[in-house]
């Protein structure tokens, strides 16, 4: 029955050559979404291609904060931890401590000073005072000679915070 009919077929989708597909699952894609990337912003890789100089926020090396702690609870004004690490700004970097440890630091539209400061603080949350030598961040530093992509990170043993109490061991010296 059906051998004997000879109609070209219209209904059957397949059939049919629409070049405008109807439904947006059929749509190609013709480019990829923008927004996530910000103009001005780069890749370490790039920036190594073009030998391009990184300056470090000076801000860094005066936080005094102390690398089990979080940084919200810094006592200087916030709009320091929302300024970019480094100029020009970077979507990511390594940050290696002088004993091996590497963490990294990420933000598409430009690692900030507290986009650091949590990746650390991530790694050393559940160390105990303790536990840590020089708990206190003393700054950044970039070597373009040692590892153009990623900065190391500096450590010091005591705040440069002026201190409220009295020390004890001076007080002792005076007995004797």
């Amino acid at each position: 029955m059906s051998a004997d009919i000879q109609e070209p077929l219209t209904k059957v989708d397949s059939a049919i050559s629409n070049e405008d597909p109807e439904s947006p699952i059929d749509k190609k894609i013709s480019h990829r979404r923008t927004s996530s990337s910000v103009t001005g912003v780069f890749t370490m890789a790039e920036l190594e291609k073009e030998n391009a100089d990184i300056k470090i926020a000076p801000e860094t090396q005066q936080l005094n904060w102390k690398l089990n702690s979080s940084p919200g609870t810094l006592t200087l004004d916030k709009d320091v931890l929302k300024k970019h690490l480094c100029t020009p700004p970077v979507k990511k970097v390594d940050l290696h401590f002088p004993l091996g440890l590497e963490v990294t630091a990420r933000n598409l539209k430009g690692v900030t000073i507290k986009d650091a400061l949590d990746a650390i603080y991530k790694q050393f949350k559940k160390k105990a005072d303790d536990e840590l030598e020089a708990p206190y961040l003393a700054g950044f530093e970039w070597d373009r000679a040692e590892c153009y992509t990623r900065f190391i990170v500096h450590q010091k043993k005591e705040s440069s915070a002026p201190q409220g109490k009295k020390s004890k061991k001076k007080d002792k010296g005076d007995d004797e």
